[in-house]
């Protein structure tokens, strides 16, 4: 396996793990926001805001890292892009 593709799959991973809990926080900032299924407990309205919005440029950072390197090892494997050989 040639060093990029074991960084981005390496990548891909971690960026995954990371998403998962941030995602799952994102949502539930977002109901505690609305009050909706009993998130209000959570936080007051204004620190779920706050809290929501601090998560906004992180999210789209990861969700970045994570979709760029899962499309470029998906178009290898579909054939789309040649792999290099090794010199």
């Amino acid at each position: 396996m040639h060093a990029l593709n074991h960084f981005c799959l390496r990548l891909v991973r971690w960026t995954g793990w990371i998403l998962l809990p941030l995602l799952l926080a994102f949502f539930a900032t977002g109901y505690a926001i609305s009050g909706r299924y009993g998130f209000g407990a959570l936080a007051d309205e204004r620190t779920a805001l706050t809290l929501h919005k601090l998560m906004h440029l992180p999210l789209g950072i990861l969700v970045v890292a994570h979709v760029v390197p899962s499309l470029y090892l998906a178009m290898l494997r579909w054939g789309w892009i040649k792999q290099r050989s090794e010199a």
